[in-house]
């Protein structure tokens, strides 16, 4: 692991070298003070007019989920099959904004857009996640269910309550995490908090910035307290029903996009000029299409996709590595422990894009903000169940007194194979943020996305997001891979 480590270390160096990292703005400690200023000073008053906001931010992620969710359940059930393998992942790559351009112009910009922009992506990542809790549960009830049962007798009887648990907690973190993609969508002008957000920050109202987002802590710090299995039922029928008035959606449009509007240019230009709408099948043309977006677009987006992608990572692992134990039992007292942990959730809480934003707006467009917003974001998560698993380390009789040799000769070696495990299964996660993070005006893929939805080039912008895809797909490959080899995995317990 080490060897590996110290590799991907060396991989990284290089690519700091080739990145584009430098501070472009005039001022950015002056706009720091002024941040700096609004976040002691909040309006909270910015809560109450933008309520409706936060009730759409919270009806996106439940109607997102739910949908997500019954899709994942019954894809889950076919998922050996490896064109369904296939298929779930190329789904789950694609980020939620990139799914939100793909579905305006087909639905427009309202809610049923913001909530398929969730519901697809995390069908395909509960359909895996649900099959590999199922696959990986006690099978022994099983034997005690008569053999002419039917597939839904043995599910219901003797599968779902081995799996609930693991089911309901996973179910509960997308929650969460459809908060925080609900939340962004704003930010292509869904109205959810995030769109108001953008307003705030580009206008220097940091007062209201900030009592916006302590409002979106506070919703995610209180989900223990009101989201309970037995109210599901009725808020996702109240989110349905409020989502219900704003959806309007053309079949015509649907259509269209389908059959002419993706269609590469060389197919339609002809019956564009004369009007008939007409459709050309010569392939020549669209192969010189496609390689001049690949030569003169997606190639450099791919590469500073891919650069940026392998800073963060093992920025997230030496940051993580550095912040768990400010976090952990072991080293840490009662005070500091608490502190570590509430900054912690803060840093995971707060979505990637809202941090970057915030640190372009300090820094100019670079990949420095991507770079500090993703390994933040990342490595507080990582930084948190690292210092949970070394939380649940029982340490010897002998164990080195002093915290510095308790920490390199005991904690970190027992908890540093779940740690990379953690990180490997995040490197896609990072791959899909760098490349997102291309709105904000830094050259990764999503920059010549924007401007392919700019330009109103719909078919350029869904081969690029294909590409997107078949990049992160590439990366999760990878990341299995080299899991396997190290014979890691996140379902490890570290305790003695």
């Amino acid at each position: 692991m080490l060897k590996t480590s110290l590799s991907f270390v060396f991989i990284a160096l290089i690519a700091l070298s080739l990145a584009d990292v430098e501070i472009s703005t005039l001022n950015p400690w002056g706009e720091m003070g002024r941040m700096a200023l609004g976040i002691v000073t909040p309006d909270f008053r910015a809560l109450w007019s933008y309520k409706s906001a936060l009730l759409n931010t919270v009806i996106f992620a439940f109607c997102g989920t739910f949908l997500g969710a019954i899709l994942g359940i019954g894809i889950a059930s076919v998922f050996r099959f490896t064109p369904i393998r296939l298929f779930c992942a190329f789904i789950r790559s694609i980020h939620e904004i990139f799914w939100a351009f793909i579905f305006l112009p087909i639905v427009g910009l309202n809610s049923i857009c913001g909530v398929l922009a969730i519901a697809l992506p995390y069908a395909g990542t509960f359909a895996k996640v649900y099959a590999e809790i199922v696959q990986e549960s006690d099978r022994r009830p099983l034997e005690g269910v008569p053999k002419n049962a039917s597939r839904l007798s043995r599910f219901f009887y003797a599968s779902l309550p081995v799996i609930y648990a693991d089911a309901k907690h996973y179910t509960g973190y997308r929650f969460e995490c459809a908060l925080r993609a609900s939340a962004i969508l704003g930010f292509i002008g869904l109205p959810t908090i995030g769109f108001y957000l953008e307003t705030a920050f580009r206008e220097g109202m940091y007062s209201e910035a900030t009592a916006l987002l302590y409002g979106f802590y506070l919703l995610i710090a209180s989900l223990k307290y009101w989201l309970k299995p037995r109210a599901i039922g009725i808020y996702v029928g109240a989110a349905f029903v409020l989502l219900s008035r704003n959806i309007t959606v053309s079949w015509e449009n649907i259509t269209r996009f389908f059959t002419y509007d993706i269609l590469p240019w060389p197919m339609r230009r002809e019956g564009v000029f004369d009007g008939t709408h007409a459709v050309s099948f010569a392939w020549q043309p669209v192969l010189g299409w496609a390689r001049e977006i690949f030569v003169h677009e997606a190639w450099e987006g791919i590469w500073n996709t891919v650069i940026l992608t392998q800073v963060v990572l093992v920025g997230t692992g030496i940051f993580s590595v550095v912040m768990f134990p400010l976090a952990c039992r072991h080293f840490a007292g009662k005070t500091s422990n608490r502190a570590s942990h509430f900054a912690l959730i803060v840093m995971r809480t707060t979505p990637e894009y809202i941090l970057a934003y915030i640190f372009v707006q300090l820094w100019g467009p670079s990949m420095l903000p991507a770079i500090c917003a993703i390994l933040l974001h990342n490595g507080a998560i990582l930084a948190f169940l690292s210092s949970n698993n070394a939380d649940l380390v029982t340490l010897q009789l002998d164990a080195p007194r002093g915290r510095i040799n308790r920490y390199f000769y005991e904690i970190l070696p027992r908890v540093y194979g779940q740690f990379l495990a953690f990180l490997f299964y995040r490197w896609e996660v990072m791959m899909r943020e760098s490349a997102l993070l291309g709105l904000l005006g830094i050259y990764t893929l999503g920059f010549y996305i924007d401007s392919a939805i700019s330009d109103d080039q719909l078919d350029k912008a869904v081969m690029l997001i294909l590409i997107t895809a078949l990049l992160n797909m590439g990366i999760d490959s990878v990341s299995q891979f080299v899991r396997r080899r190290l014979k890691i995995s996140t379902k490890l317990v570290t305790s003695s």
